[in-house]
């Protein structure tokens, strides 16, 4: 392995592993890290990883981002230039029953991956955050210059903490650091506890799909591709010091935030429509109030993103549903 090496943390995992193949396939090496937990069936993790490991510029590590011993050992041995940091404990509502895990994964080892950052000169740190962080906003799109400080859910208030930490490292240590606030990332490989996974297993299946809210709800949801597009660009989009402090969206110190969305908010219902037609069959709909920690609508505005690395999201929701059923499909011989 060159010491030239990109670390892609959650490598295993849904944006991870997508991340990770993409700079495999333009050359680079990459060193995935993952814990490979039971948050989901770790098969799937297994079956990512599986892929990448047919590239010979790829190594894996399994670790645990609180074992900081052996985190700290890796930092040692490549000491990263690029780090794309994606492993966290993900998921809303499981964050209001198991919190401990967020703690853990989320502020433990953020801290973690930070000051082996510091110590071995990483040269560039994005890190994933979530649109969650917007919480309680009811402005709309949703724009890095907002303030952010009314998260609903314990992941929320976790992401807006990586945020906040990376910008105390960035100021103190000039460490440049980038957040990515993802917005229902969506496609191939993708996580069985998110809502396109669910709905295609449960029309499948012949299973009634749980509809919150009674169903009014709007999601800007993200095609993977898009989202990897934008991480691609980002990495070598090291930021520079010299913002505006008073901006919730840029800094004095070398921190950035970004929006990675699709722009572009989809009902719920037209979503469950397009899986009908995908499938060939009618979903049955069982109606429910709204969740704790949940939002009735997310709303990307990328203007910031396209203005420094010319780039906006572009796929369909037709496409980007198409190409994950034909993908779910093959997957589970169904």
């Amino acid at each position: 392995m060159t010491q030239d090496a990109v670390l892609v943390t959650g490598a295993a995992g849904f944006i991870g592993f997508h991340v990770a193949q993409r700079l495999l396939q333009q050359g680079r090496a990459v060193v995935g890290l993952d814990s490979i937990n039971a948050y989901y069936d770790p098969s799937l993790k297994d079956a990512r990883l599986d892929i990448l490991r047919n590239h010979e510029n790829f190594a894996f590590e399994k670790i645990d981002l609180a074992d900081r011993g052996s985190l700290f050992s890796l930092f040692a041995q490549h000491r990263f230039k690029r780090v794309i940091h994606l492993a966290a404990q993900a998921g809303v509502r499981y964050s209001i029953e198991h919190p401990h895990d967020y703690a853990s994964a989320n502020l433990d080892g953020f801290l973690n991956v930070l000051e082996a950052c510091r110590h071995n000169g990483c040269g560039h740190l994005l890190y994933a955050s979530s649109s969650s962080v917007y919480g309680a906003n009811t402005k709309v799109p949703f724009s890095i210059h907002d303030s952010v400080d009314h998260p609903i859910s314990l992941y929320a208030a976790t992401k807006k903490a990586n945020e906040l930490m990376a910008h105390a490292y960035s100021h103190l240590y000039r460490l440049p650091c980038t957040g990515l606030r993802f917005f229902t990332v969506y496609g191939p490989w993708g996580r069985p506890d998110m809502a396109m996974y669910l709905f295609a297993d449960a029309i499948t299946n012949g299973r009634p799909i749980r509809l919150f809210n009674n169903g009014d709800m709007r999601r800007d949801f993200t095609y993977i591709d898009d989202v990897v597009e934008a991480i691609e660009r980002l990495v070598e989009h090291v930021p520079q010091a010299g913002g505006a402090a008073s901006d919730p969206g840029t800094s004095a110190a070398p921190w950035r935030v970004y929006n990675i969305g699709n722009n572009k908010p989809e009902d719920l219902m037209t979503v469950v429509a397009l899986f009908e037609r995908e499938l060939g069959r009618t979903a049955h709909k069982e109606f429910l109030p709204m969740q704790p920690g949940d939002v009735p609508e997310t709303y990307a505005d990328v203007t910031d993103l396209a203005r420094e690395i010319g780039f906006r999201p572009k796929t369909s929701i037709e496409e980007g549903i198409r190409r994950f059923v034909a993908w779910y499909r093959d997957y589970h011989r169904a």
